[in-house]
């Protein structure tokens, strides 16, 4: 397990991060610090690898506590997650050696492919000895292939697909429409309906129009049972 540390002094961004981080898989959120001065007495005493950094926090801000970190000795990787956009931040947080750096406001899909590229980044690190160019080009470059024979639509990512399964079979009997299924997983309705949409094209899910009490149509979806397997393939 990837330990975490969440800095962040927005008591609502943290709880998103937390959701996410408990989906994305491999990682466990060891604390959250709401300031520079609380993330310090933290990494004195818990094992950290990596921290979800804030840059706009009350006293020192998260790029100053990135080029403090980097004074130390502790070997923590660190990835931003702020609404600073400002190209001089950016260039600063890279140069202190940021390994990705995510602008407030982010969809899951961004948020997991950070996770999951620093995740299969460590464990072939730990795993190698000597890489070759083709393989760091892969770390580096983010272009590795998917593993899986089936290709995705555009925008359709494998790690969000299985999140967003595994929440339909919960609610396997009860049709449900891209709003709501989009307020349990705390995703973009945007987002959801192309899951949905991907789900319906390979006949695991049926679209149904459905009146409500004042005569207004809405779109609700089913679970197909007897095509559950279908989605094997992807997942």
């Amino acid at each position: 397990m990837i330990n975490v540390l969440i800095v962040e002094d927005d008591p609502m961004v943290v709880k998103f991060n937390k959701y996410y981080l408990e989906h994305v898989g491999g990682f466990q959120l060891k604390g959250v610090a709401a300031s520079a001065e609380d993330a310090f007495k933290i990494l004195e005493e818990d094992p950290i690898d990596l921290i979800l950094l804030d840059i706009y926090m009350p006293g020192m801000d998260g790029l100053e506590l990135l080029s403090q970190l980097r004074k130390t000795d502790k070997n923590i990787d660190v990835i931003i997650v702020s609404a600073a956009k400002d190209s001089a931040s950016i260039k600063k947080a890279l140069q202190n050696g940021a390994v990705d750096y995510l602008i407030k406001p982010f969809e899951f899909e961004r948020f997991n492919s950070a996770l999951s590229s620093f995740k299969n980044r460590e464990k072939f690190m730990n795993s190698s000895k000597n890489i070759s160019q083709e393989e760091l080009d892969k770390l580096l470059l983010h272009n590795e292939k998917p593993s899986n024979l089936e290709s995705f639509p555009k925008g359709v990512d494998r790690n969000t697909l299985k999140l967003v399964w595994d929440k339909i079979l919960e609610i396997k009997d009860t049709a449900f429409s891209t709003v709501e299924l989009a307020v349990l997983l705390g995703i973009s309705r945007v987002s959801i309906r192309k899951y949905l949409n991907f789900l319906e094209e390979i006949n695991v899910l049926k679209k149904e129009l459905i009146y409500g009490s004042l005569g207004r149509p809405i779109y609700k979806y089913k679970l197909l049972k007897s095509n559950t397997n279908f989605i094997n393939r992807y997942l």
